[in-house]
């Protein structure tokens, strides 16, 4: 069906690649006029020759527009005047925020070799500091150590910000010493994703077109970590403009298998904590970029809901998609982690108030309504064994497992493309000087390709993407409400591409090795903003297993 008179404006926007130089001598006629016909069945639209006669005229004042938009540069920084909002109708938001309880140890043993503290978690590494049977000096000693000696090896690490992390260590210690104690993140080192800013250090997004790009502020997430007395000591890897595990210095490793990738684009990130160089790592997820490389390097890694923690100071890629979190050792340091960077910050406007209440004594597991998507569990797949062992896992604790199934109306996988047209807009100035030309990654479906073919995506579908995202918030709502928690095999499906469109959240931990002795995992989902139950559910597996305590032979202390 051709569109009436009032429709056809709307479907000119889709024309965008007419006026992309490269495109002229082909499109243009020997009238001057723009051939349209040749490019109009990509569009799935079918002008007459009159009609294409008619809106001539209109499509020249776009091309003055565009030009117009064109003249005056944007920051990667500079937002959408659209917000994304993943709050389903009907949902209500918990803003009550109760007291924290961890259930953390009343005491941990020192080991004898303290090498061998650079693997302990989080939570075990906070108590013997509170205690003082470890100062911050030492652990960001041990963990700087192995930086140095294991960064090479893994193509880990961008910059190591030693001076400022001894500063950092020494003033946890006189802090704690006094008794001015912050939590259980004081004195901890860890590591960032090279997306995310820190005033007066390079901040290069993994892709050599940005090396030496110093962005003068600090990004939200470092401040808040800061606040809590963590030390950054590194800032680590990821795939050029967070894509892959491929950066300017090389491809970044998998500690199990350093003939592998680590995948990404959390590549630094989920290594480095598996390999022990860092604590925890801070990582950001679009589309898999937690899940991923904590699935191939066997670190516990959260995907927040979207809105939970503030991306100031982060590398834009998709406004509406993109997510900050921890990669961890386990899944209660992810907690202890998210509770430190989540929250407003009075910049990025996407970020909900909503409460994060993890009370460890008062969640009984097995009164946690669990479901499990059947059919993914009993598709065909590499890690299929190990996945359903952790149903068993479930199951010999006494929960109930109910089996659900992912059956939505809405075409889930035409929505993607609103990542690649918000990723082409990010990075519009790239493609159009032609820097993309100096990323190290060139292949067919890297970015460089990937952004020119996204400024021919019509305005009007990525709209219209938009509407059916909407929808699929409401569908995928009424799917989960009723449960607290959802199991699927973190690659089962679509569910990660249903899970990052509608914004909820999914923890991702080991569960066993595939034929090649690598990790696989499982994940966990939930409703937006229910962190919580997953972390419980997650912590109660982790302490009937020991996956998540192996350590990557070649990097044993």
């Amino acid at each position: 069906m051709k569109p009436g008179p009032a429709l056809l404006g709307h479907y000119l926007t889709s024309l965008l690649l007419l006026f992309s130089p490269a495109f002229h001598h082909h499109t243009y006629g020997q009238s001057g006029q723009i051939d349209t016909q040749s490019i109009e069945s990509m569009y799935d639209l079918n002008f007459t020759k009159a009609e294409r006669d008619s809106f001539q005229t209109i499509l020249a004042d776009y091309q003055k527009l565009f030009r117009l938009l064109h003249e005056k540069p944007l920051k990667n920084s500079t937002p959408m005047a659209l917000v994304f909002d993943p709050v389903p109708i009907g949902f209500e938001i918990e803003t009550k925020q109760l007291p924290m309880d961890w259930s953390l140890p009343a005491s941990v043993v020192l080991p004898a070799n303290k090498e061998e503290l650079a693997f302990l978690p989080v939570y075990k590494l906070s108590v013997l500091i509170r205690t003082r049977k470890i100062t911050s000096l030492e652990l960001t000693q041990i963990y700087l150590r192995r930086l140095k000696r294991y960064a090479d090896t893994l193509q880990c690490a961008i910059t190591i910000l030693e001076q400022s992390a001894i500063k950092q260590a020494q003033i946890a210690d006189q802090e704690i010493s006094k008794g001015k104690y912050r939590g259980p993140l004081h004195g901890i080192p860890y590591g960032i994703k090279d997306l995310l800013t820190v005033e007066g250090t390079e901040t290069t997004w993994g892709a050599a077109p940005y090396k030496g790009q110093v962005i003068t502020e600090t990004a939200t997430v470092v401040k808040k970590l800061g606040a809590a007395g963590a030390v950054l000591i590194v800032k680590l890897t990821l795939g050029a403009l967070a894509m892959g595990d491929i950066w300017y210095g090389g491809v970044t490793k998998n500690p199990w298998n350093l003939k592998q990738g680590s995948s990404g684009s959390s590549a630094g990130s989920a290594a480095s904590t598996v390999a022990g160089l860092v604590a925890f790592a801070i990582g950001t997820e679009t589309l898999g970029s937690i899940v991923s490389p904590a699935t191939r390097c066997g670190a516990t890694g959260l995907r927040p809901s979207f809105g939970r923690v503030s991306r100031t100071g982060a590398m834009a890629l998709s406004w509406s998609m993109d997510k900050i979190g921890p990669i961890c050792r386990s899944a209660v340091d992810c907690a202890i982690v998210f509770d430190a960077i989540r929250g407003k910050d009075d910049i990025d406007h996407h970020v909900s108030s909503a409460s994060f209440n993890y009370q460890q004594k008062s969640i009984d597991i097995r009164k946690l309504r669990v479901g499990y998507i059947k059919s993914y569990f009993e598709a065909t797949s590499p890690s299929k064994e190990n996945d359903n062992k952790v149903l068993d896992v479930f199951r010999s604790m006494g929960l109930e497992l109910h089996p659900v199934e992912m059956n939505l109306s809405v075409p889930v996988s035409a929505i993607r493309f609103m990542l690649t047209a918000e990723a082409a807009a990010a990075f519009d100035e790239l493609t159009r000087s032609n820097r993309d030309s100096l990323l190290t990654d060139q292949r067919k479906n890297a970015w460089p390709n990937t952004f020119r073919g996204a400024r021919f995506i019509p305005a009007v579908d990525y709209i219209n993407a938009s509407r059916q995202r909407y929808e699929l918030v409401q569908e995928f709502h009424r799917l989960i409400k009723d449960y607290d928690v959802i199991i699927s095999p973190s690659f089962g499906g679509n569910q990660l591409l249903v899970t990052n469109l509608t914004g909820t959240p999914c923890l991702v931990m080991p569960d066993g090795y595939n034929d090649q002795r690598t990790p696989t995992s499982i994940s966990l989902l939930s409703k937006l903003y229910g962190e919580a139950p997953l972390i419980a559910l997650a912590r109660a597996y982790q302490e009937a297993t020991a996956w998540e305590d192996n350590i990557p032979p070649l990097f044993k202390p």
